[in-house]
């Protein structure tokens, strides 16, 4: 059972309570192409690690942390201890959520750098973070983007865009950035968005299991793009990353 996946330079990382596990991505890329030689499903080799709850990338390391709290770094083969916190709740970047704020590793410890009862944390371009009690920007302290109960942040660049994206649920809706504003998104699902992912398209996916692309007008045969959606048959959907 995954409980948290990331993605970058051609390898895809999954957080289980067996450890860290990691796969070559070409072999997602082989699969989407329709090779018939492509193996049905990766095989994934261990990196240790065990019972991972949260894994991203951060300065070109495997960045992960267990259930106890406890964050570390996989470099060179071997597993360094970076500090530990109470509860973490996610990873993004060199950004950790906790349920008693976020922290940043610095040195060989981490550093709270701010709020409470954070649910997810957005580590690219400006920093984001979804809270029990709003979700925020990084600015000169946090800054309160909009109230609310959020659980899940994003922010991403999708393939040949000029801007950043982001996004951010609360359990009823998605919210998308546009400019200095956070707007509702009509999607054509109900269910309550599980993870945010930005790759050729912006991906979304339920935590009932239904997967969701913003199709770009230009990559649809009608032309008219907008949210497309497609049942995974997989309930309890943890996250999700772009390949």
């Amino acid at each position: 059972m995954a409980r948290d996946v990331a993605a970058a330079a051609d390898r895809v990382y999954a957080a289980t309570p067996e450890g860290v596990l990691a796969t070559d991505a070409a072999w997602s890329d082989a699969g989407a192409a329709g090779d018939r030689a492509a193996p049905d499903r990766a095989e994934f080799e261990s990196l240790g690690f065990p019972d991972a709850v949260a894994v991203t990338m951060s300065d070109g390391a495997v960045l992960a942390a267990d259930a106890d709290g406890t964050v570390a770094r996989h470099r060179d083969g071997a597993w360094e201890a970076v500090g530990a916190v109470e509860e973490v709740r996610a990873l993004s970047n060199g950004l950790v959520a906790a349920s008693d704020g976020v922290y940043r590793p610095v040195g060989g410890d981490l550093r709270n750098v701010g709020l409470d009862a954070v649910r997810d944390v957005a580590g690219t371009g400006v920093p984001l973070a979804a809270t029990d009690d709003g979700l925020y920007r990084l600015g000169n302290g946090w800054l309160s983007e909009r109230e609310g109960t959020f659980a899940v942040v994003g922010a991403g660049i999708v393939d040949g865009g000029p801007e950043e994206r982001a996004h951010a649920a609360t359990a009823e809706t998605l919210y998308a950035r546009d400019g200095d504003e956070w707007t509702a998104v009509d999607l054509p699902v109900e269910g309550a968005v599980a993870d945010v992912a930005y790759g050729e398209c912006v991906y979304t996916v339920t935590e009932d299991g239904t997967f969701l692309v913003e199709a770009d007008p230009e990559r649809t045969a009608d032309g008219t793009g907008g949210w497309r959606h497609r049942s995974l048959g997989l309930p309890e959907v943890a996250a999700l990353a772009a390949v």
